[in-house]
């Protein structure tokens, strides 16, 4: 019908979506920014130690765009391990690597909060039709389960960022999803 996946979510979820994937966005920045702001232990008996303020510095020394993404996405996942509040992207196990992505991408392009809704609906489509026809779920299918559902969303939503067409975004999911089978 020559419709985006963007005007696919508009037509078919509650007129308030996008105020709905801007409340997700709001909340993906601050798992990264309080994740970053604390050093303090992750709670458990395992006692360990956070680590994405360290790669952080270390980025802010190197300039190395990989160990930023790095230390957005290790700021989420330490506030998850920590009990604080996350985004399921699509799982608790692999939330940081949605907002690391975004985040990062936002910052060196400039991309606008409008592109980075839209391209958070785009990888929500994409997470239910793993979800629906595959499985996002570690316990199910093994970590690549959740992982690999993540960078499929990340790449489609780094393609929406584009304005890539919708064979592109598709192809971008499905390289990405191929890149972690077998793990």
């Amino acid at each position: 019908n020559n419709k985006t996946l963007v005007d696919f979510a508009l037509e078919n979820e509650d007129s308030d979506i996008m105020d709905h994937i801007n409340t997700i966005r709001e909340a993906m920045k601050k798992s990264i920014d309080e994740g970053l702001a604390t050093n303090e232990v992750i709670p458990g008996k395992l006692h360990l130690k956070r680590r994405a303020g360290v790669f952080y510095e270390n980025f802010k020394k190197t300039n190395d765009f990989s160990t930023l993404v790095y230390a957005y996405a290790l700021a989420a996942s330490e506030q998850n391990a920590s009990g604080n509040i996350i985004v399921t992207a699509p799982t608790c196990g692999s939330c940081g690597i949605v907002p690391a992505v975004l985040r990062y991408m936002q910052e060196k392009k400039g991309f606008s909060d409008e592109k980075v809704l839209h391209a958070l609906a785009t990888a929500g489509i994409i997470g239910n039709l793993l979800k629906t026809n595959a499985s996002i779920s570690g316990a199910e299918c093994g970590c690549q389960a959740e992982v690999g559902s993540a960078c499929c969303m990340a790449s489609a939503a780094l393609a929406e960022l584009f304005e890539m067409s919708l064979d592109q975004i598709e192809c971008a999911a499905e390289i990405a999803m191929e890149h972690h089978l077998g793990l």
